[in-house]
């Protein structure tokens, strides 16, 4: 047994030099490859004269008071956004009402809904809770289906005055709908593969609107939409998704 111990040790000694030369390594810079040449902007047409009107209209919103829609303690928590829907449609009958309105079924399937949404075919969906105007109450995003085609109104309520205010809205075709901070982002298919819309709404304390603050087109890696994280939105204790 004592002759094994000088081959043991050796072994041990050789173990140990390669573990703390690995870690070495693992430490080590090295580098990046050589690095792009910062090119300056260039500024195009300095001779051109500014416009000072834009050359069509932007959707820049405007605010809407839900007239006839009781705001109990101010608590939003408390509005029926079944109500809220019927009562969009009755101030906007080009829309809604009529042989030839875009979105006459929506009007329709209403009948199906309940104050409690549980599916079927109400058009209304999942209600969300969260103060996205900053004065520390929650503020009402509302989503509906626009038929009998396949888009989503995106909807944003505030209280002001004791009065329900619509703050946001939004008509598209959408693949999803985020909530992140004092904002609204929604996500909606592209004509080419690999990219996606998404567009935020801020609020603005000035304006006292959400305004649209981003319009981008993004890639998103695949031919297919991929979903993103985000923070989950309180949900409504008196609503839930509807089955499409």
């Amino acid at each position: 047994m004592p002759a094994r111990r000088p081959a043991r040790a050796a072994a041990f000694i050789a173990l140990v030099a390669a573990a703390v030369a690995a870690c070495g390594d693992a430490g080590g810079l090295r580098g990046a490859g050589s690095t792009p040449t910062a090119t300056s902007p260039d500024k195009l047409w300095p001779d051109l004269a500014p416009a000072s009107s834009p050359a069509w209209d932007y959707d820049d919103g405007e605010a809407e008071l839900m007239k006839g829609i009781a705001v109990p303690g101010d608590d939003i928590h408390r509005v029926d956004p079944v109500a809220v829907v019927r009562t969009e449609i009755v101030q906007h009958p080009e829309s809604y009402t009529g042989a030839k309105a875009p979105y006459r079924e929506t009007a329709r399937r209403l009948a199906y809904c309940r104050r409690q949404v549980t599916g079927g075919r109400c058009p209304v969906l999942k209600a969300y809770y969260r103060d996205l105007t900053g004065d520390g109450h929650d503020d009402l995003t509302l989503g509906f289906r626009l038929l009998p085609g396949h888009q989503t109104a995106v909807r944003v309520y505030t209280v002001q005055g004791g009065r329900l205010v619509q703050v946001m809205s939004n008509d598209d075709a959408v693949t999803g709908v985020e909530l992140a901070g004092r904002s609204v982002i929604i996500r909606s298919p592209s004509d080419i593969a690999g990219y996606e819309y998404r567009f935020q709404w801020t609020w603005d304390p000035d304006q006292r609107l959400m305004l649209l603050t981003h319009d981008e087109m993004l890639r998103t890696g695949s031919g297919k939409h991929s979903p993103s994280a985000s923070a989950s939105p309180s949900p409504s204790p008196s609503a839930s998704a509807s089955a499409r």
